[in-house]
């Protein structure tokens, strides 16, 4: 048997998350017919992790196993040809292929995820960066969401920032960083983290927009954690904003 990484791009506005679901198109479903057809057999693809709908990605990292052996920019090739002849194929590339060891898995091998979310703080909407960004409008105080998430980094009980659904067996995370830049009005936050609750980065951004619009101060991150109830804490930002942008191995 012979098993192959990719790393793979989307852009996921369009798509029902990652994880193949009845009645929907998803990212893996596109992907594994566009692997089937080069193959000429079925195809499993197992992701480092599930993006949710209109979440997008950088560097997803999926591993498939089959008997064919062949080299890796084959594959590579090969795959993004039959995306081409898939709806919504178009949305999806895989950026790297690579032959490795059957003792790798792309989700337990898996020692850092990063996810990036944008958000456009202007006084208008862009139509350029509509697609990727959270527009928020009122002006966002940096210092005081950069000293907020400084509360957030660590280890924590982060049931104030987990989802209803979410099937983690712990809420107990360690989140090793979160880096906050602005770029003209493009306000950027980088997370850090070997795992993460359902919904986890984009509920921290929401709370995090909410310190930024003086809506509640930075120390207030202290009490919502040790709460413990997703009511203490800020909306959910829209997926669109939020990007998986890359998985560490090493």
């Amino acid at each position: 048997m012979n098993r192959y990484k990719l790393t793979i791009e989307y852009l996921g506005s369009n798509f029902c998350g990652w994880q193949r679901q009845k009645n929907s198109i998803t990212v893996q479903e596109v992907l594994e017919t566009a692997a089937k057809n080069f193959f000429q057999h079925n195809v499993v693809l197992f992701a480092a992790g599930r993006t949710d709908a209109g979440v997008h990605a950088e560097g997803q990292v999926a591993h498939l196993d089959t008997e064919n052996k062949y080299d890796s920019e084959r594959v590579l090739y090969g795959i993004n040809f039959f995306l081409d002849k898939e709806v919504m194929g178009k949305d999806i590339r895989v950026k790297k292929v690579k032959k490795v060891s059957v003792s790798f898995n792309a989700r337990f091998s898996a020692k850092k995820k990063i996810y990036r979310y944008n958000i456009l703080n202007s006084h208008y909407k862009s139509p350029i960066f509509s697609y990727n960004t959270w527009w928020v409008s009122s002006s966002l105080n940096l210092e005081k969401m950069i000293k907020a998430a400084e509360i957030l980094k660590g280890r924590h009980d982060f049931s104030s920032f987990r989802a209803k659904g979410c099937q983690a067996k712990s809420p107990i995370k360690t989140l090793d960083n979160i880096k906050i830049t602005k770029r003209k009005s493009l306000i950027q936050l980088t997370f850090t983290a070997k795992s993460f609750l359902y919904n986890q980065v984009r509920i921290m951004v929401g709370t995090l927009k909410d310190v930024g619009n003086n809506l509640i101060e930075p120390d207030d991150l202290r009490y919502i954690l040790t709460k413990k109830l997703r009511k203490f804490s800020g909306v959910t930002a829209p997926a669109k904003g939020l990007t998986l942008l890359k998985v560490l191995y090493k």
